[in-house]
C-alpha cells in the first residue's frame, strides 16, 4: 500500500512540475566574444594581414570554416541543456570581435544553426583591428524596431589607438514587448589598466546617457547591456559609471542589476590571464527586469556556458577556455571566452 500511495504521489509531483514549467515562456540572452572571427580576405583599410594566408598565422579555408564549426556549435547548445532551457536556443546573441557581415552571414547559415533562422544588426566600426559588435536574433522571438551605432570618443592619452569599437544599440520587440538592448566591447587594457580605465568608463557613459535620454524621453523602459567590457564586475566603470549594484533589493527605479558580482568574488570568470579569472562577459538588466509578477518577461537567472568540451584539458591551462590562438599557433578551439547568458521568463495564463 505505501509503494501505491508513493507511486501516486510521484506521479501527482511529475505532473505538478511539468505543469508549472508549462506555465511559463523562456527567453535566452547570451553574449559570445567569438575571438578574432575574420574572413581570409585583406581588407586594405583595416589591419587584417596576419588573418589572410600571406599572413604570419596562415590563416586559410579550413580554419576558417573549422571556426565556423567551432562557434556553430557552442551557440546551438547556449540555453538548450539546463532548465529552465528553450530548444530553440537564445532569443538574442550578441557577439564581439566579428570583422564582417561576411562571417556572420556563414555562421547563421551553419547546419547547427540555419533551422534558427537567425538574422543580424550590425554596423562596421573604425576599429584599427576591423572588428565589430553585432547582433543575433531570433524572429521568432524578436523584432527589430530601431537601431545604430554609438560613437564612443576615446580620452586623450588613455589608449595609443583614436577609435575604439562603438556600442551597438538596437530597439525591438520581444514577443511584443519593447526592449532596447546595447551590444559592448569596450576598450582593451593594452598599455595598462590604469592608463586604459578612462576608455572603459568613456565607453560605459556612451551606454548610461543614451539609456537616461530613453527614459526621459519615453519613461524607464526594459534594457539589456551586455558585452565583453574588459573590466570585472566590480571595476569602477560598472559600478561608479553605470552604478550597477549586484543586490537585487538595493536596485532602485532607474538603477542596473548586475548578476555576475556574487560569482566573481567567488572565483569564477569567462577568461583567465596570468593565472587569474576575469568576468569580462557580462549581461546587465535594469530595473523593470526584476519585479516576478509583472505580466512580461522578468529575470530569472545567469549562467556561463562552459561545457567541457571547450575547455583545455591537459597541461597548465587544464580548465581555460580553450582558444583558437595563442600567438599565432593555431590552437583549433573554440574561443579564448565562455559565453554567458541569463533566462527571462514570462507567465503563460
Amino acid at each position: 500500500m505505501k509503494k501505491y500511495i508513493l507511486g501516486i504521489l510521484a506521479v501527482f509531483l511529475g505532473c505538478w512540475l511539468h505543469a508549472q514549467q508549462q506555465n511559463y515562456k523562456v527567453a535566452v540572452v547570451a553574449f559570445y566574444n567569438l575571438e578574432n572571427f575574420y574572413d581570409t580576405v585583406h581588407n586594405p583599410m583595416v589591419n587584417d594581414v596576419e588573418f589572410t594566408p600571406q599572413g604570419a598565422k596562415n590563416y586559410n579555408s579550413q580554419i576558417y570554416f573549422t571556426k565556423i564549426e567551432r562557434l556553430a556549435t557552442v551557440l546551438s547548445g547556449i540555453g538548450t541543456d539546463a532548465a529552465p532551457a528553450n530548444p530553440d536556443g537564445p532569443a538574442l546573441i550578441g557577439v564581439a570581435e566579428i570583422e564582417n557581415d561576411t562571417v556572420l552571414n556563414d555562421l547563421i547559415h551553419h547546419p547547427l544553426l540555419i533551422k534558427r533562422k537567425y538574422k543580424f544588426v550590425h554596423y562596421d566600426s573604425k576599429d584599427a583591428r576591423g572588428v565589430d559588435v553585432a547582433l543575433l536574433y531570433n524572429p521568432k522571438y524578436f523584432k527589430v524596431e530601431d537601431s545604430k551605432p554609438l560613437f564612443v570618443k576615446l580620452p586623450g592619452n588613455s589608449k595609443d589607438a583614436y577609435y575604439t569599437r562603438d556600442v551597438l544599440w538596437v530597439k525591438g520587440k520581444l514577443d511584443g514587448e519593447t526592449i532596447h538592448v546595447y551590444v559592448n566591447h569596450w576598450p582593451s587594457r593594452l598599455g595598462g589598466e590604469e592608463r586604459s580605465a578612462p576608455a572603459r568608463a568613456a565607453a560605459a557613459m556612451v551606454c548610461k546617457k543614451h539609456m537616461d535620454s530613453i527614459a526621459k524621453t519615453d519613461g524607464e523602459q526594459k534594457v539589456i547591456i551586455m558585452g565583453d567590457l574588459n573590466d570585472d564586475p566590480i571595476s569602477p566603470s560598472i559600478t561608479e559609471v553605470l552604478k550597477a549594484k549586484g543586490k537585487i533589493a538595493e536596485v532602485k527605479p532607474g538603477g542596473i542589476f548586475n548578476p555576475w558580482i556574487d560569482l566573481y568574488k567567488k572565483g569564477i570568470g569567462t577568461l583567465a590571464y596570468q593565472d587569474a579569472w576575469g568576468l569580462f562577459d557580462q549581461i546587465m538588466i535594469n530595473y523593470p527586469w526584476l519585479s516576478k509578477s509583472q505580466n512580461g518577461f522578468f529575470y530569472y537567472q545567469q549562467f556561463i556556458y562552459n561545457r567541457e568540451f571547450m575547455k583545455e584539458n591537459i597541461g597548465k591551462y587544464k580548465g581555460y577556455p580553450m582558444r583558437t590562438w595563442d600567438g599565432n599557433t593555431y590552437r583549433g578551439g573554440y574561443s579564448d571566452h565562455f559565453p554567458t547568458y541569463i533566462v527571462l521568463l514570462k507567465r503563460i495564463e
